[in-house]
């Protein structure tokens, strides 16, 4: 059997496969070795994972995460996954490259990911050609749902929201001014905090103050990112991830803004990963 991850800084999505067809689901704990030891990675795999499995006999394991886009991070996660795997064969790659597969499969385009973070690449139908660099929210992550609650909180803080839905935002999430500063500046792992908030802008995206935020937020992506690209004008642009998914309708008004073709959208690249990785068997 094939087990299939696709791994982001929230959660992991795995798939067992057998012959083309998905066997078993299991979701467990975001995977990223920037900020996680192999030993905390083990650990998730551990107790959320491979009780689940049983005695599956596993053959082969594709691994697709954020933050594994470096020879070093790769290769502390090949480490955890090849030791409760022995006897499989053990692939790791980016969730970049996971996107790009799913989504373009053996042709040339442009893959995205909108989630919890934002990413990008050229596609050549093998490899990725181009990447222009996510930089993380605090520097880039334009369109996702880490920049999306960004500029929400920031909006709110700074009394920049239509009268009443300040406090039916702070209402909605249980939170004060302080909290949020707590939360964004003390805590770990504020970019899941930020992203957690941006359900709010789909609760009111009839607002037009809110949907302006996330129709910017798009228009902003694919000018920092997806138009560095050559061909950009001319080749298919695809998108996964929850933002890609759930605001699809905005998303495609500013693709159409920015005169690009916006073309697959889907929540997550698993259909596509299980499609690109049974038909190479």
């Amino acid at each position: 059997m094939m087990l299939l991850a696709d791994s982001g800084s929230t959660k992991t999505d795995w798939c067992l496969v057998e012959g083309g067809t998905e066997v078993l689901r299991v979701e467990t704990g975001g995977t990223n070795p920037f900020f996680q030891t192999p030993e905390r990675i083990g650990q998730e795999i551990d107790t959320a994972l491979l009780p689940r499995l049983g005695t599956y006999a596993i053959r082969s394991v594709f691994f697709y995460g954020a933050g594994c886009a470096f020879p070093d991070k790769i290769e502390t996660v090949r480490g955890v996954l090849a030791t409760r795997f022995p006897e499989a064969r053990v692939e790791v790659g980016s969730d970049m490259t996971a996107a790009a597969r799913a989504l373009c499969g053996r042709r040339r385009g442009i893959a995205c990911i909108l989630g919890t973070g934002s990413n990008s690449c050229l596609w050549n139908g093998e490899a990725i050609e181009a990447n222009v660099s996510p930089l993380g929210f605090i520097l880039g992550d334009e369109g996702s749902g880490a920049v999306l609650g960004r500029r929400l909180v920031g909006d709110c803080l700074k009394n920049r929201l239509p009268r009443g839905l300040r406090e039916e935002f702070l209402a909605r999430f249980d939170l004060t001014p302080a909290a949020i500063l707590e939360r964004v500046y003390r805590q770990p792992f504020p970019n899941r905090f930020l992203a957690s908030l941006s359900p709010f802008l789909a609760e009111r995206i009839d607002v037009p103050e809110i949907r302006a935020i996330v129709f910017d937020g798009f228009v902003d992506f694919f000018r920092r990112n997806v138009m560095q690209y050559d061909g950009w004008d001319r080749l298919e642009i695809h998108a996964a991830g929850s933002v890609a998914y759930y605001y699809r309708e905005v998303l495609r008004e500013a693709a159409a803004a920015c005169g690009l073709r916006l073309g697959t959208v889907v929540r997550s690249p698993m259909a596509g990963l299980v499609a690109y990785h049974s038909s190479e068997e």
